[in-house]
């Protein structure tokens, strides 16, 4: 059950929802020894929540476009930093606040899904592996 939770909760957490994974990541290292089990259930729920924002990008940005829930001007600003530093700035998608939309605008701007899944898994990855290492070092 401790890795259905985790799974769950790190799912939700990667899309717009305002939840948080890491407390429960943290939680969850003091109850087993599996670290590197508990590292990828939560890497591949965070990732999979990720590119459900993904998704609703490709499928719906358009839409949100059209009925001006996007703002002309902040698409133009994504779509230039997205052009600035390409697909490399998907590094960021573990950031608070910052990542959600990030993932969703990579999905609007059509980004190819294969790059988007490797960046995305490797930034989740490394946010979960660094938070095993501070645990350790603390």
């Amino acid at each position: 059950m401790l890795f259905v939770t985790l799974f769950l909760v790190a799912f939700a957490s990667a899309t717009l929802l305002p939840l948080g994974s890491e407390a429960l990541f943290l939680y969850d290292m003091t109850q087993t020894p599996h670290l590197l089990g508990l590292w990828f259930v939560a890497t591949l729920g965070n990732t999979l929540g990720s590119f459900v924002n993904y998704l609703l990008g490709l499928k719906g940005g358009a839409y949100l476009l059209r009925r001006g829930y996007l703002s002309k001007r902040r698409f133009k600003v994504a779509k230039e930093h997205f052009r600035r530093y390409g697909v490399w700035i998907l590094l960021l998608a573990w950031v608070p606040i910052v990542g959600d939309p990030l993932t969703f605008m990579a999905g609007v701007l059509r980004y190819g899904y294969g790059k988007f899944l490797l960046l995305v898994a490797l930034s989740k990855g490394l946010r979960y592996a660094t938070l095993i290492f501070l645990y350790f070092q603390l």
